[in-house]
């Protein structure tokens, strides 16, 4: 609910049928920017980490080998500066706070988001925003782009 930007929804039962095989296909592009804290020396990389629920702290996730589902995001970066790095995230799964969780994770990117109260420290906004989404449109199947720029 904290994630700023583009948001679907569907008008018609077909319409929301037709969205959902999109999204488990993976036939819907998603591209977020998010705002870390700390300095990525690298210009771009992949993350798979497997997560599931925390069930001893909802609603936190966690990376589990065992009985985690598979999450895997690409990122690129957009610039570091004063200390903080803004990157491009593309989920290619999409697992509750994976986002989050693959850039918080030590075995991720091992630097929170800007204003993540779960996995980072408290700021005024959590800097994670979905820009770019690219879908098929349900009836017409004509492909579909919108882009909503970050406010950071």
């Amino acid at each position: 609910m904290a994630t700023s930007g583009l948001l679907v929804f569907a008008l018609t039962k077909r319409a929301n049928k037709s969205l959902q095989k999109q999204f488990i296909t993976r036939g819907v592009q998603k591209r977020y920017v998010a705002l870390l804290e700390g300095e990525l020396t690298q210009n771009k990389g992949d993350i798979s980490l497997p997560m599931r629920g925390d069930p001893d702290d909802r609603p936190r996730q966690l990376v589990c080998y065992e009985h985690g589902k598979l999450a895997e995001t690409h990122w690129e970066l957009i610039e570091v500066r004063d200390g903080r790095s803004k990157v491009y995230m593309y989920p290619k799964t999409g697992r509750t706070h994976q986002l989050r969780v693959h850039s918080a994770h030590h075995l991720g990117l091992n630097m929170p988001m800007v204003g993540d109260t779960l996995y980072g420290e408290k700021s005024d906004r959590l800097h994670l925003h979905a820009e770019r989404l690219e879908l098929d449109h349900p009836y017409s199947k004509e492909r579909l782009v919108f882009q909503v720029d970050s406010e950071f």
